[in-house]
């Protein structure tokens, strides 16, 4: 809320304040302000909470706990504990998963799905997750393929709305 009010009364300053060029630039500061403060760094948190190094470690799914959170790339992950959190931060590309956490195998086919971490398949020492079983078990039969068909879709939809 104390956001919102600072942005208006900048607002308000920079309507006051300036010459037509001065303020075109004060307000693009303005709006530019008002974005970062609308979309927050580490606004969401990775695998909805899940330990992205226990697929590794313990070979299955583990929520994670906020008290071991670690931000990464502007996203909030958790762990099961100090020791994953800490390799996390020594490699989290070793650990990330892949497109983000959004199915791979929907990506694979050229739409954007949140996916169930709780539904994955490690290949190549690559974490992705999926939608649903069928998918993970289709991506696992191709492959490479099908994660180079989700990389390329990847780049047009990273910053699609999920459907």
């Amino acid at each position: 809320m104390s956001t919102r009010r600072n942005v208006l009364k900048l607002f308000a300053a920079a309507a006051i304040v300036g010459t037509a060029a001065g303020s075109i630039e004060v307000f693009a500061q303005i709006r530019a302000t008002a974005q970062s403060a609308a979309t927050p760094a580490a606004d969401r948190v990775g695998l909805k909470g899940y330990d992205p190094v226990a697929y590794f470690t313990l070979s299955r799914p583990t929520v994670g706990l906020a008290d071991y959170e670690y931000v990464y790339d502007g996203v909030r992950y958790h762990f099961a504990n100090a020791r994953h959190r800490d390799m996390f931060k020594a490699n989290p590309e070793k650990y990330v998963p892949q497109f983000g956490g959004i199915c791979a195998n929907n990506l694979a086919n050229g739409v954007r799905r949140e996916s169930d971490p709780t539904i994955w398949v490690i290949i190549n020492d690559k974490l992705y997750v999926f939608a649903g079983a069928a998918g993970a078990d289709r991506f696992r039969r191709e492959g490479e393929i099908a994660a180079l068909k989700a990389a390329t879709n990847w780049k047009t939809l990273k910053d699609a709305p999920s459907q």
